[in-house]
C-alpha cells in the first residue's frame, strides 16, 4: 500500500448552528449538537459534486467542521471521517426534510459518511479572518503580526488565486472561492495552518470587514493589469455579494416554502369542499404529502 494512500486527506462539512424548521423538524446541528452525539452520519446532502467528494473519504479522514448560513460563519471544531460512504436512506422517507421522491433504495443515488467529533476549535475561526487572509500578499511585509505564526505558507495556502496575478506555488482554498458548497476538499497546508489560527487565536484587534485589506497581492505587484481602483472596488463587490449569499438564499427559500405551504393548504381545502360534495369520506384525503424543500445541507 503506498504511502499516499496511508496519508489521511482533509476535508471541510458545513451545519447550521441555528434553528430552522422544515417539514415540522429543526434541521440545526450547531458544535454544541456534535460535541454531545459525538458521531453523526452526514445526511441530506442532494448535490453530485458534494456527494462524490464523500464517496472519496476513507475512514480516519480529518475534517473541518463549519457553522454556515448564521451571523458568523466559520470554523468551530474538529472531526474524523468514521464510517465510509453508504447510501443515505433518508432520500427515501417521505416524511425526512431530505426526502428525494426520485431516488431508489434499489440504485442508492445519494450517500453518506459518518463523521465523529474529536474536539472544539479553542478559538472560533470565521470566514472573515480566512476571507482577510486570501487578500494577503504572502511576503513578512504582508502579512499582520497578529497572525505571523502561519508564516508565507500558511497564506498562501488560504489564499485565493487571484484573477489578475496568477502564480502556481498558490493553492485555492475552496471555502474562499465556492463558499456555497456544503463539502469542500482541504490542502494539507490549509489545514495545518487553520489548526494554527485555532490553537492560538490573536486576531481579535485585526479590522476584519470588507475593504480593510492592507499588502494585498495587487498591491505587492505594481505590474497588475487592472487599475488599482477598479482592483479594490472588484474585490469589494466579491465581498459583499458572498458575504449576504448564503442569508439571501435561506430568506428565499423560506418564502418559496411559504407560498407552497399556502398553496397547498388552499388545494387541500378546495378539495376537501368538493370531495364533501360528492359524497367522499375525508378519510380519502389523508396521506398527502407538502410541498418539500431541502435544508442547506441538502442544497449543495
Amino acid at each position: 500500500m503506498s504511502s499516499s494512500t496511508l496519508s489521511a486527506r482533509y476535508w471541510l462539512l458545513k451545519a447550521e448552528p441555528d434553528t430552522r424548521i422544515v417539514k415540522g423538524k429543526d434541521v440545526k446541528f450547531s458544535v454544541d449538537d456534535f460535541e454531545h452525539v459525538k458521531t453523526s452520519p452526514w445526511e441530506g446532502v442532494r448535490n453530485y459534486e458534494a456527494r462524490n467528494l464523500m464517496k472519496e473519504m476513507k475512514e480516519g479522514d480529518k475534517a473541518l467542521f463549519y457553522h454556515s448560513n448564521c451571523k458568523v460563519p466559520g470554523i468551530a471544531a474538529f472531526a474524523q471521517v468514521s464510517k465510509e460512504a453508504y447510501p443515505d436512506f433518508t432520500a427515501w422517507d417521505s416524511s425526512h426534510p431530505y426526502y428525494d421522491p426520485k431516488s431508489d433504495p434499489k440504485e442508492p443515488k445519494w450517500f453518506m459518511v459518518d463523521l465523529t467529533f474529536t474536539s472544539r476549535a479553542p478559538h472560533f475561526v470565521p470566514l472573515a479572518l480566512l476571507r482577510k487572509i486570501s487578500d494577503l500578499a504572502p511576503s513578512p511585509q504582508g502579512i499582520p503580526d497578529e497572525i505571523a505564526y502561519i508564516g508565507e505558507a500558511g497564506v498562501a495556502s488560504i489564499k485565493t488565486v487571484d484573477e489578475r496575478v496568477r502564480r502556481v506555488d498558490l493553492i485555492d482554498m475552496d471555502l474562499v472561492t465556492r463558499g456555497r458548497l456544503s463539502v469542500q476538499r482541504v490542502d494539507e497546508g490549509a489545514w495545518k495552518a487553520i489548526n494554527e489560527l485555532a490553537k492560538n487565536g490573536g486576531w481579535e484587534d485585526m479590522d476584519l470587514r470588507p475593504g480593510k485589506k492592507g499588502n494585498t497581492i495587487a498591491s505587492a505587484n505594481p505590474k497588475s493589469k487592472m487599475p488599482k481602483k477598479k482592483a479594490s472596488a472588484a474585490l469589494q463587490a466579491k465581498e459583499d455579494i458572498d458575504d449576504s449569499e448564503e442569508q439571501a438564499q435561506t430568506e428565499l427559500e423560506n418564502l418559496v416554502e411559504k407560498v407552497i405551504a399556502t398553496a397547498t393548504t388552499k388545494g387541500k381545502a378546495k378539495r376537501k369542499r368538493e370531495a364533501q360534495a360528492v359524497g367522499e369520506p375525508e378519510s380519502a384525503l389523508t396521506g398527502e404529502r407538502d410541498g418539500l424543500r431541502r435544508s442547506t445541507r441538502a442544497k449543495k
